[in-house]
C-alpha cells in the first residue's frame, strides 16, 4: 500500500513538472530599448600644451635649423593668461598629465603638458579660442561631459525601456489572439553611451564644431520574459 502511494505520488510530481513545464514554454521574449538625452552642466575642455621652436613659424627655417626651444613654463603662463582674459577662473583648471614627446633622432625632447578645464557652458570654449595663443598649443578637444542628475536620467532611462519591451510583447501576442500574462524574468542589457569626442587640431576648433556634441546620449536595453495566456 505505501509503494502503492508513494508510486502515486511520484507520477502526481511528475505531472505537475510537466504541467509547469508546458507553461513555462509558453512565453514572449522581447528586447526593450530607449535612448535619453542629457544636457550636461559640466564639460571638461582638455588643452594640450608642447614645447616648441621658434624656428617653426619664421616661414623659412628648416627642421634641422630649429635651435630655439620656447620652455614649457613659458607656454603654460601665456594659456593661464589667455584663458583668463577669456574669463576661466584658475580654480577651473587642473593638470592632467605631463610627458615628454621625441622630435626627431639627434634633437632634443619637447615636454608636453595637458590641462583639463572645467566649464559650465558652450560657449565658453568660443571665448578660449578668441584669446587663446595657438603657439605651443598642440590639441584643443572635449573631453567627458557630466550632469549631477545622471543617476535619475539613469532610472529613467531603463523604466522607458521596460515599458517598451512589454508595449512590443503586447502586440505580438495579440496578433496571434493571445494576452500578455504575468512577467516571468527580466535582464538588464548592457547600457551604451553615444557620447562621441570631438578632436581637432587648433586651428579649426571652434564651438561651433561641437554642436553635435553638446547633449550626452545614453542608450538602455531591458530582456523582458512575458507569460502568454488564453
Amino acid at each position: 500500500m505505501k509503494l502503492k502511494l508513494f508510486l502515486s505520488a511520484i507520477v502526481f510530481f511528475m505531472v505537475l513538472t510537466a504541467q509547469a513545464q508546458d507553461v513555462n514554454e509558453r512565453y514572449v521574449e522581447v528586447t526593450g530599448t530607449s535612448e535619453i538625452e542629457i544636457v550636461p552642466d559640466k564639460i571638461h575642455y582638455i588643452i594640450e600644451i608642447r614645447e616648441y621652436f621658434k624656428e617653426e613659424f619664421d616661414g623659412k627655417s628648416k627642421p634641422e635649423e630649429y635651435h630655439t626651444k620656447v620652455p614649457l613654463s613659458q607656454i603654460e603662463q601665456g594659456l593661464r593668461k589667455n584663458l583668463a582674459e577669456a574669463g576661466i577662473t584658475q580654480d577651473a583648471i587642473r593638470t592632467q598629465e605631463i610627458g615628454d614627446y621625441w622630435r626627431k633622432q639627434g634633437q632634443d625632447f619637447l615636454v608636453s603638458k595637458q590641462f583639463d578645464i572645467t566649464l559650465t557652458d558652450f560657449k565658453q570654449i568660443d571665448e578660449i579660442i578668441k584669446h587663446i595663443d595657438t603657439k605651443g598649443i598642440n590639441t584643443m578637444r572635449i573631453g567627458e561631459l557630466e550632469n549631477k542628475d545622471i543617476l535619475a536620467y539613469h532610472q529613467r532611462g531603463k523604466i522607458e525601456a521596460l515599458k517598451a519591451a512589454q508595449r512590443k510583447a503586447a502586440y505580438l501576442v495579440e496578433t496571434l489572439g493571445k494576452k500578455l500574462g504575468s512577467v516571468i524574468r527580466i535582464v538588464e542589457g548592457n547600457n551604451t553611451s553615444s557620447i562621441s569626442f570631438a578632436q581637432s587640431n587648433v586651428m579649426s576648433s571652434n564651438a561651433a564644431s561641437f554642436d553635435s556634441f553638446r547633449t550626452i546620449k545614453k542608450n538602455y536595453s531591458i530582456l523582458v520574459r512575458f507569460e502568454i495566456v488564453d
